[in-house]
């Protein structure tokens, strides 16, 4: 077999002669003279541009000071497939790096797309270590062996990718105008701060949840069936529950009696609620409309039936997912760490701002709008999302 040969004007190169990494720290962020602080949790996967930031004042321990045109790349998870361009000097996370181009082998504009090729992450992949936050250490990555194109390709590369991103991030840009324009709507039918206001005097009464629905608990795992007794079914845990939607893309099965079976199964109009886990997972809504036959749910998301002639399902599900609800539900859960849960009592408890139904089914009509419409750029992320990393990976590959 005759062995590979790189394409005409392509080299080799240590990673360490591509880019630089920027190692300056500071260890009291708030005396950093900085104004933008960059953690991992605000940079988007596959996505070159910083649309989110901290301050320096709300976090502590040592930091990396990095400059306008510096990458910020996450080396903590790569999987993730983390890494932006700065517009603005700042302080990033340690669990990032800070890395800078050398101009005489690669050109600063096309550093960042390289590095998200697949050539590129799935090196990262494989040279982290450690089993829960595998990380990717500097020692071992300036020493991984890359090869580039020569500058005048890399600039004649940089005119479709510089295109072909534009295109992704406008997507995200769209997408991202949708989820603030939900959230605004949300805060302004269903505000934090109603709960115990003179507001809910005026805007209608509170009834407890429990008055309006009834509250199911879900299947405890791991209980012994007689075989000739059991059936399998598909179940919903809480990683299938989103905030007003349900991500049906790994459901899992599991062995119950038949008795089990008719006890859980969900019924068409069940709104889904999530007894805890990150805080940002706590209390979520979302309608079962019946799309996996024979589903059960599980002990760690609730099933609340409601009566659909005085409480919309939608609008209850809107409702849990607002600032309302999830004061409410952080206010009463049980935490551990950066864990939270609710228990059947305090969701029965849930303080619902009831309405009438017109009022009810246009506030739930206006959220479905919005998320049908995340729905869809999301859809053209993922399509816009396959073109660059086809588009990106055809520049990329330097073997003949």
């Amino acid at each position: 077999m005759a062995e590979k040969q790189l394409k005409p004007g392509w080299k080799v190169w240590r990673f360490d002669q591509i880019a630089t990494n920027v190692n300056e720290r500071v260890d009291n962020p708030s005396e950093s003279g900085m104004e933008h602080y960059v953690g991992l949790e605000h940079l988007d996967s596959d996505s070159l541009k910083i649309r989110r930031w901290g301050s320096p004042d709300d976090v502590e321990a040592t930091k990396l000071v990095f400059r306008k045109g510096d990458i910020i790349f996450g080396r903590r998870r790569a999987y993730q497939r983390k890494l932006g361009v700065a517009e603005f000097d700042g302080i990033c996370s340690a669990h990032a790096m800070v890395l800078r181009a050398k101009p005489d082998v690669v050109l600063p504009e096309f550093l960042p797309f390289f590095m998200q090729s697949d050539v590129f992450m799935n090196r990262a992949v494989e040279i982290s270590v450690g089993s829960l936050s595998p990380t990717i250490n500097w020692k071992t990555l300036a020493v991984q062996e890359f090869c580039l194109p020569p500058r005048s390709e890399q600039q004649r590369s940089l005119r479709v990718l510089t295109t072909a991103t534009h295109f992704r991030e406008s997507q995200r840009d769209a997408q991202l105008a949708a989820d603030t324009a939900c959230r605004a709507f949300l805060a302004h039918s269903f505000p934090a701060a109603l709960l115990g206001s003179a507001s809910y005097r005026t805007s209608g009464p509170i009834r407890k949840l429990a008055e309006l629905a009834e509250v199911r608990t879900g299947l405890a795992l791991g209980r012994k069936v007689a075989p000739q007794k059991t059936v399998s079914r598909p179940y919903l845990r809480v990683a299938n529950v989103l905030e007003g939607a349900l991500d049906l893309a790994d459901v899992k099965t599991v062995n119950v009696g038949c008795d089990e079976a008719q006890r859980y199964e969900l019924r068409d109009g069940d709104v889904l609620m999530t007894e805890g886990g990150d805080f940002d997972k706590l209390g979520r809504g979302a309608v079962w409309r019946g799309q996996v036959s024979g589903c059960l749910h599980q002990n760690h998301v609730f099933a609340v039936r409601v009566d659909p002639s005085v409480l919309n399902p939608d609008y209850l599900a809107a409702m849990a997912r607002s600032p309302h609800g999830k004061r409410y539900f952080l206010s009463c859960a049980k935490r551990t760490s950066n864990l939270a849960s609710i228990n059947k009592k305090q969701l029965s408890s849930f303080p619902v701002l009831w309405a009438p139904m017109r009022q009810q089914l246009a506030i739930a009509e206006q959220v479905a709008a919005f998320d049908l419409a995340e729905v869809s750029l999301r859809e053209r992320i993922m399509g816009a999302n396959e073109l660059v990393s086809g588009v990106l990976n055809s520049f990329v590959e330097g073997w003949a």
